[in-house]
């Protein structure tokens, strides 16, 4: 009998846990302003432009030979994914780490050439000083890298940069981090679903 209560308790317990208890806070971005401009020159200020939504962040350059367009990728299956079982809500962001060289302008070229839904996407940068600040916040590593100048006299430039896309809860919370290029699409969206009320 004591160990039907006892059950009985522990089960009270489990399904009384918030869902977003199984994801620690990592970091808390709810008290911070980074003034930024997205694709179309708006201003925005990161996070109060995505509070109460659950939002999936990934940090690019658009020079990025390997690593940034799989990530933006896998991002784009995410919310074809989620989008197929009728989640809504979520909000992707895409920050540009490379500043001087990814204006409103060119992210958005960026955005179109991929055919990617807007819907629910914002690509963002900002001065440089405000988007080093917000990298070493959200603990994204980028250092440039070797140049390369082409007879044309095209530079092409490179990053060495942290692979990384965000889990960050509706109060700017983040909650957990995944390799950009190589992520389990089953991991996060299950992980979305989560938070997902």
């Amino acid at each position: 009998m004591k160990k039907r209560i006892g059950l009985f308790f522990l089960l009270i317990i489990l399904l009384t846990i918030s869902c977003g208890d199984n994801f620690p806070v990592i970091e808390d971005l709810g008290n911070t302003d980074y003034r930024l401009v997205d694709q179309y020159a708006n201003e925005t200020v990161f996070p109060d432009n995505i509070k109460g939504k659950i939002v999936i962040a990934g940090y690019i350059f658009t020079n990025c030979p390997d690593i940034c367009p799989l990530t933006t990728n896998n991002m784009r299956l995410i919310q074809e994914r989620l989008k197929g079982e009728g989640i809504e809500g979520v909000q992707f962001i895409s920050i540009s780490f490379d500043p001087d060289n990814d204006s409103p302008e060119v992210l958005k070229k960026f955005a179109e050439i991929r055919n990617l839904d807007l819907s629910n996407w914002t690509f963002l940068t900002g001065e440089k000083p405000v988007v080093d600040e917000l990298m070493k916040h959200v603990g994204v590593l980028a250092v440039p890298g070797d140049s390369t100048v082409f007879p044309s006299g095209k530079v092409s430039y490179y990053y060495i940069h942290t692979d990384r896309i965000q889990l960050i809860d509706e109060e700017g919370k983040i909650r957990k981090n995944y390799p950009g290029s190589s992520i389990n699409i089953d991991e996060i969206v299950n992980d979305v679903k989560q938070f997902v009320r």
